[in-house]
């Protein structure tokens, strides 16, 4: 479905190019469930109900995508019990972003190792943010590279940036600024930090921040990431799981698809082997031939199952790879 959000609900639509909608769901007293986990076998569900008590599901393409339409939904409800009117700042028809301007493209030249932005470990408030940087340094960035015409305009920009999932918010301030109202949800501010959603971003405080990640293990760059089927050890049973491949140190964690933050395990992959099966561990032929097995230097034994032969080679090739180079 096309799905539009309007400040008082959400339309919905067959296709992008129907003049007309096939329903609307009010937003007026509904509540949002998300992540939702009515839905065992499927991923990045919310659920929005309605004051009738109507249940309506939707399932986004991935994570990131999901967290932008839930704090949208949940900023035009806010609105509507403010008696405040809801308009979401950050789309191209609302700031006038102009049709040459690639968010994608930029997202890319914003990373290169090179000419992008620098990551940088910074302090405040007692917490140490890795692989991240201030929102100053994001309009500094943009103006110096004449991707902006001035810093207003980069403001704009770098807000279409977070409100599409190129940017992340990290600490208090970044993080409600994005949650409120106000006109711009990116903050031209040298203590409001930000992050990509791929750098390994963590943060490192004695405290209970959502922001907090205090294992060695979690400092590794994130090189690959994508869903996998997982044999449980005890039951044996198959589980999807969300995983995600950081290399130095070289580890594997996987979490509830769902989208919860705390990883379900983890894999050091130091001096493991990887390599692909053709039955499971029962003996039995795999019907899609996907499988491989991870055994870890403490020869622990993981059955993963792979979407297609492409994906699985993928996998074990770069699993491979962090786990020559990675500590």
């Amino acid at each position: 479905m096309w799905v539009v959000l309007l400040e008082d609900g959400i339309e919905f639509y067959k296709k992008k190019s129907d003049n007309s909608p096939k329903g609307m769901i009010p937003l007026k007293g509904s509540t949002l469930t998300s992540p939702c986990q009515d839905f065992g076998k499927r991923m990045f569900v919310f659920k929005i109900t309605t004051t009738k008590q109507q249940d309506h599901f939707f399932q986004a393409a991935f994570l990131e995508e999901r967290d932008a339409w839930v704090r949208d939904i949940k900023k035009a409800i806010k609105c509507i019990e403010g008696g405040q009117k809801f308009a979401r700042k950050s789309t191209r028809r609302s700031i006038r972003l102009p049709e040459t301007i690639d968010l994608g493209a930029l997202y890319l030249s914003m990373k290169d190792t090179e000419k992008g932005i620098k990551e940088l470990n910074l302090e405040k408030d007692k917490k140490i943010f890795n692989h991240c940087f201030t929102g100053n340094c994001v309009i500094d960035w943009l103006v110096s590279n004449q991707s902006v015409r001035n810093r207003q305009e980069g403001l704009m920009i770098a807000s279409s940036l977070l409100n599409e999932g190129y940017l992340q918010p990290a600490g208090d301030m970044s993080k409600s600024a994005v949650d409120g109202t106000a006109e711009n949800p990116f903050l031209d501010n040298p203590d409001a930090f930000y992050y990509f959603p791929d750098s390994g971003f963590f943060c490192e405080e004695n405290s209970s921040d959502d922001d907090v990640i205090l294992k060695e293990e979690f400092r590794g760059v994130i090189i690959k990431q994508g869903c996998l089927l997982k044999q449980g050890h005890r039951r044996k049973n198959w589980k999807v799981r969300k995983f995600i491949l950081r290399e130095d140190p070289a580890y594997l964690h996987y979490y509830d698809p769902a989208g919860a933050e705390d990883p379900l395990g983890a894999i050091h992959l130091r001096g493991c082997v990887v390599t692909s099966v053709e039955s499971n561990s029962n003996g039995r032929k795999s019907e899609e031939e996907n499988l491989f097995e991870i055994i870890t230097a403490d020869e622990v034994h993981y059955f993963l199952q792979a979407a297609s032969p492409k994906e699985r080679t993928e996998w074990i090739k770069a699993i491979q790879v962090a786990s020559r180079t990675g500590k």
